[in-house]
């Protein structure tokens, strides 16, 4: 149910219910701690940006909302401080490394987020440097002095050379879309596409593709098509097209509603594939593409010579999709059990008039796209290799085929034609396969979220990705002609992400719950001449800009440590797989001087344990890496150990582990927990009576389910919009379909309808939180977003309105703006604000 690549969203999410976060920086903190204004809807503190954000010394009686005292007033705003600190701290987006004229000179270029607490929007800026490779194997990195502030850009794209930048500006309330070209010193063309050509660029980063050809002289992108004309009742007469009419007896009726893809993408119609000449400033769309297609993640193909057709390959998702092909649109975003393939179709531009006409009045089934993976039901993430010979994707065809909304990804390699047209008939070599069930320490089989543009190594058959290997994700090379995976990110505990490849070398950044982000650049020890056989990597410390981090925040981290533990499987029952009878793990997160168990267990000598947070990631097929998170170091920081649980069924464990729980939802994870909590109390490193739990969507299933099942081993509860009631959950979401899946297994696939019988509402109810909701006794936290496709606000209203009505204390937060990830800047600061006091007002 969100990222596979960060604690900071995958602890509350998962990939079905939910999406990514990244910590990002701004400069609102750096001043004194926030003015304290209350809700009166709510009663608690909201922040307030109408004064020098003084703190009063002093609150009288009359200014507080009834139940805030002046003890939690403060709390509010020595939390809102710290959490401040945390939120200053900048996140890397992306990365681009370029080749300059001087061989040992590269030239490299950093997308950087900020949140922009004020203006409740995220800034990005841009960032550049230059990489010096000295002749004693040293790395010199030269920073321009400040960075480049991209604002009200929607999203850029580098040519393959570096000399030109395509800029693009979403325009909004139905203003046209800018499409910028700038060279090294100036803009070389500005074109604006009125909405009757196409409506925004998709930047989402899953329909998202904008390709570059070989000569830089055309762009392929995918926008949303043009809105269809609606009927126009003018005078009380009906109209079938739109009118231009400006008479005040006319108005547009909403004509047939049409179906989205749901969560993210309310409102938005479907994304189609369009060319621009830069030239001429000449877009066209690209014809030939069914209409029942969504297109998304578009390339060139490479061509050998000119006067040949340009081709290009994209990715297509039919709207006849799920598990019996329904002829709606179920929610896709995070879901990679939605079959797609590949499919290559010729471009609109041609080399000269006569093959432009040659085109138009030819054979009607060359302009038409065709399908050049047939063999596979996923396909997605195209690249080809440097030398135009092979196409390499990813497939979730585990995930489709089991229903499982995301599962162990494969690897696939077909040869592209040398005459450049390509055909249905390819084959389709298997390069990584699924892993099943991993040994010990071994690989577990790949899990992507995404690819680099320009993922190859100089020998032209070895990419570069990172992956999730167990908690912890990691870099990974792969020779696509003989299926080698090696490992080349170091083998600690802390997470390792790839940027950008610069020739042989590579640029990433690393860190850890303890550790702040740090960029890296790789350099491979013992290649020969002829190959890349790497027999170690060299992994130096980049010092930039970004590592800039304030006093208060290294201190605070550098007091703080963490694992990540084997929790063995309580109880294995026979019938289990081998791989999930193997244990799962947990991240550990405390202080430097957590007490042993026996000085845990004296209070008389002063050797308490850090009260304890459960945290549990989404999905439920998405997992928590050790990477640094914003919202968990602010936590950890308040003096609270945190226990981050990869319950079986989480990614990066191996396909059996992962199927090991469609259909024991509510029953198998919850036992997990409870196992990894148990070993933790054994330990002595947590006091039993001061644990607490969070999670958001599936973990908010498994917080509710928690509380009511296990009533006395949690003190409070936080959770993100949870999945509280299946059989409401089944009608009103965008992807009813996982409910049958999680809730029978990969056989949920057959009974899926979108009209459930009694029985079938009979075991969603039976799976889901609310049938134990009469044994809940622990103090609850909501944060809802009302405009939450995924898991609907009614879902988590339903519940928290059910314990208040049995007398359990209850507080709710609704964001009215917010979707399903709760990520706008000024909802996810009030939301952990929230959190973090109502932890210490039952923790401490």
């Amino acid at each position: 149910m969100a990222t596979r690549v960060s604690i900071a969203s995958s602890a509350w999410y998962g990939h079905s219910l939910c999406f990514p976060f990244h910590p990002c920086k701004s400069s609102f903190f750096h001043s004194p701690p926030l003015k304290k204004v209350y809700c009166s809807s709510t009663g608690f503190p909201k922040l307030s940006t109408l004064s020098a954000m003084d703190i009063p010394g002093a609150v009288s009686s009359k200014e507080m909302p009834e139940g805030i005292d002046a003890t939690t007033v403060e709390e509010y705003a020595s939390q809102a401080k710290l959490l401040g600190e945390f939120t200053s701290i900048p996140s890397i987006n992306k990365a681009w490394i370029f080749k300059s004229d001087q061989g040992n000179i590269s030239r490299a270029m950093f997308s950087i987020g900020q949140m922009n607490l004020l203006a409740n929007k995220r800034r990005v800026h841009i960032l550049s440097s230059h990489i010096s490779k000295e002749s004693n194997h040293s790395i010199s990195f030269q920073w321009s002095p400040f960075p480049v502030e991209m604002k009200g850009v929607s999203t850029i794209v580098p040519s393959p050379t570096g000399l030109k930048l395509l800029v693009v500006r979403n325009g909004e309330n139905g203003s046209p879309t800018q499409l910028e070209i700038w060279g090294p010193s100036q803009m070389l063309k500005e074109i604006h596409i009125p909405q009757s050509v196409h409506g925004p660029v998709y930047t989402d980063g899953w329909f998202e593709g904008i390709s570059w050809n070989y000569d830089e002289t055309l762009i392929a992108y995918v926008a949303e098509e043009p809105s269809p004309s609606k009927p126009v009742f003018a005078n009380f007469d009906y109209k079938k097209g739109a009118s231009a009419d400006k008479d005040c007896g006319n108005w547009k009726a909403q004509g047939d509603w049409e179906e989205d893809w749901g969560e993210t993408y309310s409102g938005k119609r479907e994304p189609a594939l369009f060319v621009l000449e830069i030239n001429s400033g000449d877009v066209r769309a690209v014809e030939g593409i069914s209409k029942s297609l969504s297109v998304g993640q578009v390339l060139w193909a490479p061509s050998s010579s000119k006067g040949v057709d340009k081709y290009l390959v994209f990715v297509g998702w039919s709207t006849e999709n799920g598990p019996n092909h329904v002829s709606r649109k179920l929610g896709i975003k995070y879901c990679y059990n939605r079959p797609c393939a590949l499919y290559a179709i010729r471009a609109p531009f041609r080399e000269t008039k006569a093959d432009e006409l040659q085109f138009n009045n030819g054979n009607k089934d060359l302009a038409a796209a065709v399908n050049i993976t047939q063999g596979i039901s996923s396909a997605f993430f195209p690249r080809f290799s440097p030398d135009g010979k092979s196409l390499v994707f990813l497939s979730a065809k585990s995930a489709v085929d089991s229903g499982a909304h995301c599962a162990t990804n494969s690897l696939h390699r077909m040869g592209w034609p040398t005459d450049g047209r390509p055909c249905p008939s390819l084959n389709i070599v298997d390069v990584v396969p699924e892993v099943i069930c991993p040994e010990d320490g071994c690989f577990p089989g790949l899990y992507c979220s995404s690819f680099l543009d320009h993922p190859w190594l100089s020998d032209g058959c070895t990419m570069i990705l990172s992956s999730i290997w167990g908690s912890i994700e990691v870099i990974l090379s792969i020779n696509v002609l003989s299926g080698k995976v090696s490992r080349v990110s170091p083998t600690d505990s802390s997470s390792w992400t790839a940027l950008a490849v610069d020739g042989d070398n590579i640029l990433a950044v690393s860190s850890s719950p303890v550790d702040l982000p740090q960029i890296k650049y790789g350099c491979p020890v013992g290649q020969n001449e002829h190959t890349v056989v790497n027999v170690a990597w060299d992994w130096l410390d980049v010092a930039s800009p970004l590592s800039n981090y304030s006093e208060k925040v290294k201190s605070l981290l550098s007091s703080l440590k963490f694992s990540i533990m084997k929790i063995p499987v309580r109880d294995p029952s026979t019938n289990l797989t081998n791989g999930a009878g193997k244990p799962f793990e947990a991240i550990f997160v405390s202080s430097s001087n957590t007490p042993n168990k026996e000085s845990c267990n004296d209070q008389q000598k002063g050797g308490a344990c850090n009260p304890l947070i459960v945290i549990l990631h989404g999905g439920p097929h998405s997992v928590s890496v050790s990477s640094y998170s914003k919202s968990l170091a602010f936590l950890a920081s308040l003096g609270y150990n945190l226990l981050v649980v990869n319950y079986r069924g989480s990614l990066g464990f191996g396909e059996e582990a992962l199927q090991s729980l469609p259909g024991k939802v509510g029953s198998q994870d919850v036992n997990d927990v409870l196992t990894a909590v148990d070993h933790v109390l054994e330990m002595g490193l947590a006091d039993p009576s001061k644990v607490a739990v969070v999670g958001g969507s599936h973990g908010g299933f498994l917080t509710t389910h928690l509380i009511g099942q296990a009533p006395d081993r949690f003190v409070a509860a936080a959770v993100r919009n949870p999945v509280c009631n299946l059989s409401l959950m089944v009608g009103t979401s965008d992807i009813p379909d996982w409910c049958y899946v999680e809730t029978y297994g990969s056989e949920g696939k057959n009974f899926f309808t979108e009209a459930p019988s009694m029985e079938h509402l009979g075991l969603f109810y039976s799976k889901s939180p609310i049938s134990h909701l009469s044994k809940v006794k622990t103090p609850i936290l909501f944060l809802l977003g009302a405009q939450d496709l995924r898991v609907p606000i009614s879902n988590g209203l339903q519940y928290a309105r059910a314990l208040k009505e049995k007398g359990v204390e209850v507080k709710v937060i609704v964001f009215p703006n917010d979707v399903h990830a709760i990520e706008r800047p000024q909802s996810d600061f009030e939301g952990y604000l929230n959190i973090g006091v109502w932890f210490k007002k039952y923790c401490k």
